[in-house]
């Protein structure tokens, strides 16, 4: 049974990664690289099909059967598959969210990494830009009226695909000039259809506009899929909202420290984090900020013997521009799927066209203490080192190469915060910036929740935010946006970390974390029986 499952297995990841080309390519595998997906409502409704196939043969096999990896891996590509399924026949973003059509994706890893060959990447990059005019006219034809905030970023985000498209483009072929003949002409036209979409894109943002918000039932459902652990709706925003109240009396107790103040009231707490707030950098220094915060907070993990970290090298870059208007920041990991590669931690600058006011508020925000604490959750010993662990997991398939559980990537990376700030790296200054994430974490499923399954609206999204969040208001206008844009991802931060501690817990001890990350990324509740009693 466990080679059958493995010949099962293999199949339905197979399935996946030719589903969807560019997302094979980012993680590695070369075999789709010179094509992209079909995201035409036929098109998806067929690969419903074939995905819904290798679903219920999966489901066949007896889970009891298994050896317990084979479970793991089992649940997540049945999960993976259930939520592919609620995706195209349900969600169907293709018809409301330009976003689907982004087609930067399609082309930054081959522009990027020199793990191929620059001939090789080339003739990829051709023959996909040569589908760039259908794609984005599919995207013409099927869009409709799609939420302005959807629009909004297209548009934000568009002069940064042309200028990849145009520039990044022309730098990797200055390696390569015996290829223009063939790659121009794509450039062009691809140039040429990007042109006539942002004109299309502009016509949208006059409306009409649905509403971004999934509404009570899609999002009920959607977040069963994305959390895979049970939890509803209401239970998580009881949850997140006690667990704020919590965080609130420890980050008053850290600020009445930190100020030499009797109490931690609200004032103090405002008080302490404007003072930290004041060591601010600026675009020229952010990134040096964030290496050097990087360099020491490897020295940390190493020291306290947190876990092992391996030889190898974690980049720090500016955020390409068109990634930018979700997050301000974002581990890039190297694909698990092919050897060699580097992982990435990227930051956004404050946005060019910010005037001073909004500029310094940026920075308030994401000041020395916070980018410190930045480092550590995208970083060390967060998403880039668990992730490196994570591709080190041999199973009978490559299932836990390409597939990981949000719930258990967010909720390590939060739980390594609270693991280094704990142990006084950078000082009461970031433990104060590792409450005031945990507040932000937290406050980001009750927005989730509150937003998509409710009717909480901007005037009240930032009043919760700024005041017991104590987020600048250009971070809090951005999160608005952001769970605007996205719906269940902003609930795997407080979810994972709530669902991590108990597992988590008896590690402190030893202060050991080996064992957790030697698995992939699972579900917390799948990871809990392969670890030793």
């Amino acid at each position: 049974m466990s080679q059958r499952f493995a010949t099962l297995a293999n199949a339905a990841v197979d399935a996946l990664l030719a589903f969807s080309p560019e997302h094979a390519t980012e993680l590695g595998d070369h075999r789709f690289d010179e094509q992209i997906a079909d995201l035409s409502l036929a098109g998806l409704e067929a690969a419903a099909r074939r995905l819904g196939a290798h679903r219920g043969a999966l489901a066949e096999i007896p889970t009891e059967v298994l050896a317990p990896e084979d479970r793991v891996d089992q649940a997540m590509l049945i999960a993976e598959l259930d939520r592919l399924a609620f995706e195209i026949d349900e969600l169907a973003p293709v018809t409301w969210d330009p976003l689907a059509y982004h087609i930067g994706e399609l082309f930054h890893p081959l522009l990027t990494r020199d793990v191929l060959p620059a001939p090789d990447r080339l003739e990829a990059i051709a023959q996909r830009l040569d589908a760039v005019p259908g794609r984005l006219a599919l995207a013409i034809s099927q869009l409709d009226a799609p939420p302005l905030v959807h629009v909004e970023t297209a548009l934000a985000q568009h002069h940064g695909t042309v200028a990849m498209v145009r520039d990044e483009l022309d730098r990797l072929l200055a390696e390569v000039p015996s290829l223009e003949q063939r790659v121009r002409p794509a450039q062009a036209a691809a140039l040429l259809a990007l042109d006539a979409y942002r004109a299309h894109l502009e016509g949208l943002a006059s409306g009409p506009h649905r509403d971004p918000r999934l509404g009570e039932e899609r999002f009920a459902r959607r977040l069963a899929v994305t959390l895979q652990s049970g939890d509803t709706p209401a239970e998580v925003l009881s949850a997140a909202t006690a667990h704020l109240a919590a965080v609130e009396d420890e980050l008053a107790e850290v600020a009445a420290r930190f100020s030499g103040r009797p109490s931690g009231d609200r004032e103090v707490i405002r008080e302490a984090l404007a003072a930290v707030g004041r060591a601010a950098p600026d675009d020229a220094r952010v990134v040096p900020l964030a290496f050097e915060a990087l360099s020491n907070c490897t020295a940390a993990v190493r020291e306290l013997g947190l876990v092992s970290v391996p030889d190898e090298a974690i980049g720090v870059e500016v955020m390409p521009e068109f990634r930018r208007g979700v997050a301000v920041a974002y581990c890039e990991p190297a694909g698990p799927l092919e050897a060699g590669g580097r992982s990435h931690f990227a930051i956004a600058p404050a946005p060019a066209d910010w005037d001073e006011a909004r500029r310094a508020s940026f920075y308030r925000e994401y000041n020395e203490a916070m980018l410190v604490n930045l480092t550590v959750h995208e970083a060390m010993p967060g998403h880039a080192l668990q992730l490196i662990h994570a591709r080190r997991f041999v199973g009978s398939s490559p299932a836990r190469q390409v597939l990981s559980a949000g719930t258990f990537v967010e909720g390590w990376a939060v739980h390594a915060e609270r693991l280094m700030a704990e142990a006084g790296v950078g000082g009461l200054p970031v433990r104060l910036q590792q409450l005031k994430m945990q507040l932000r974490s937290t406050i980001n499923a009750i927005l989730d929740i509150s937003v998509h399954a409710g009717e909480l609206d901007e005037a009240g999204a930032l009043a919760l935010m700024m005041t017991r969040g104590y987020q600048e208001e250009g971070e809090a206008r951005g999160k608005w946006r952001r769970a605007c844009l996205t719906s269940t991802q902003l609930s795997t931060y407080f979810v994972g970390s709530h669902a991590l501690d108990p597992i988590l817990g008896r590690f402190a001890a030893t202060g050991r974390y080996d064992e957790v990350l030697a698995h992939g990324s699972p579900p917390p509740h799948l990871l809990a029986g392969l670890l030793a009693p």
